[in-house]
C-alpha cells in the first residue's frame, strides 16, 4: 500500500454524524465504506509506524460498528509491533474519544506477549508533555473502564515526567 493510504484513512475515519446535514447521504456511505475498505487491506506487516494512522482515524464517538475493522486491523499486527506503534501513536491516544483510547489500550494489554513490553519501552521516548497526558488518559481507564479489570491494571507503564 501507498502512503497515500495513511492520509486517506485518517481523512475517512473523521465518521459523518447522524446529525450533519452538511454532507450527502450517499457520500456519508461512500467515506464508511471506503475507511472499512481501508483497515481491511491492512495485513499487520506494514510495521509500527502503521499503527498511528490508524489510532489517528479513530475521532469520533459514533462510528456505526466502522471502527470495529481498524480494531480488527491492529490485532492482526504482530505483538511488538502493536505495542511499539501504539505508543508511538501516544499523542493520538490523548486526543481521541476515550472509547476510542480504551480498546486501543485494552488491546495491548490483552495481546500476546511483546505488545505489552514494547509499549512500556517505546513509551520512554515519548516527550514528557505527551507522556503526562497519555498517564491522564490511562489512569481514566484504570479507574472506570477499559484497563479496569485486575489482568489489565497497572501493565501499561506510562512514566510522568
Amino acid at each position: 500500500m501507498s502512503v497515500d493510504w495513511k492520509v486517506e484513512l485518517v481523512e475517512c475515519g473523521d465518521i459523518v454524524q447522524d446529525e450533519d446535514d452538511t454532507v450527502p447521504q450517499d457520500e456519508a456511505e461512500r467515506r464508511w465504506n471506503r475507511y472499512v475498505e481501508l483497515v481491511d487491506s491492512v495485513t499487520g506487516d506494514e510495521g509500527p509506524e502503521a499503527v498511528v494512522p490508524i489510532v489517528s482515524s479513530l475521532k469520533v464517538r459514533y462510528d456505526y460498528g466502522a471502527y470495529q475493522a481498524a480494531y480488527g486491523a491492529l490485532e492482526r499486527f504482530p505483538a511488538a509491533d502493536l505495542g511499539k506503534g501504539a505508543a508511538l501513536a501516544a499523542e493520538e491516544l490523548t486526543r481521541i474519544p476515550y472509547d476510542q483510547s480504551g480498546v486501543v489500550l485494552v488491546t495491548v494489554a490483552r495481546s500476546p506477549t511483546g505488545a505489552v513490553e514494547a509499549f512500556n519501552e517505546a513509551v520512554k521516548f515519548v516527550p514528557g508533555e505527551v507522556r503526562n497526558r497519555l498517564r491522564d488518559v490511562v489512569d481514566f481507564h484504570e479507574a472506570n473502564e477499559w484497563l479496569a479489570e485486575d489482568g489489565d491494571s497497572g501493565i501499561i507503564k506510562v512514566p510522568r515526567e
